[in-house]
């Protein structure tokens, strides 16, 4: 008898781990939209960059980004409970933000930001941070996002100039484009069918 309890029990620890790992994928499908906008920001400073007034490129568009991620996400937080795999996922995602803030404007500010270096900061803490979801909610994609996001760091290191942007350049449209979009056709998908069901 004692042997069924502990059975069940540790069955019914399981499927809460098990839906607090779906909830916290539903929940990173739900930001799939921030990937895509950072990715395109990436895009903007990098073209604005190489066309333009480069000093002022990186700031202001980074500061847009930011911005539109606050205001955007303190709409979506009012409307929905926030829970702890939730959370843990989020500040992953914000003190990866604030130590790139730190470390890129730091090296902008010093001169010393040339583009192997903001290539090799810039891909492995994003490498970083969607190793760390990816192992918190158990999903294989979001740790392709992060060896896409280490590639680029280790050929920043040894590639050429051009090399480097090319890789630069893919993994973002991979790890932050492509990944953006499909979290953002998921969370689609998830709510026609719950509307369907509803």
């Amino acid at each position: 008898m004692t042997g069924n309890m502990e059975e069940r029990e540790l069955k019914d620890r399981l499927n809460l781990i098990e839906s607090m790992i779906a909830e916290g994928r539903r929940s990173t499908e739900s930001w799939g939209w921030t990937f895509v906008l950072w990715g395109t920001a990436y895009y903007i400073a990098i073209a604005w960059s190489i066309w333009g007034r480069a000093s002022l490129a990186w700031p202001v568009t980074m500061t847009i980004a930011f911005v539109t991620t606050g205001l955007v996400a303190s709409r979506m937080g009012r409307n929905r409970p926030v829970r702890t795999l939730t959370r843990a996922i989020i500040s992953v995602w914000i003190a990866t933000g604030i130590s790139l803030f730190v470390v890129m404007m730091s090296l902008g500010l010093s001169g010393r930001a040339d583009p192997h270096t903001s290539v090799a900061v810039v891909g492995s803490m994003l490498g970083l941070a969607n190793a760390t979801s990816s192992m918190i909610l158990k999903w294989k994609l979001q740790l392709a996002c992060a060896v896409f996001w280490w590639g680029a760091a280790v050929a920043a290191c040894f590639g050429s100039n051009a090399q480097t942007s090319v890789v630069f350049l893919v993994a973002i449209f991979f790890g932050q484009i492509v990944f953006g979009i499909y979290c953002m056709i998921r969370e689609a998908q998830k709510r026609k069918l719950e509307t369907a069901h509803a």
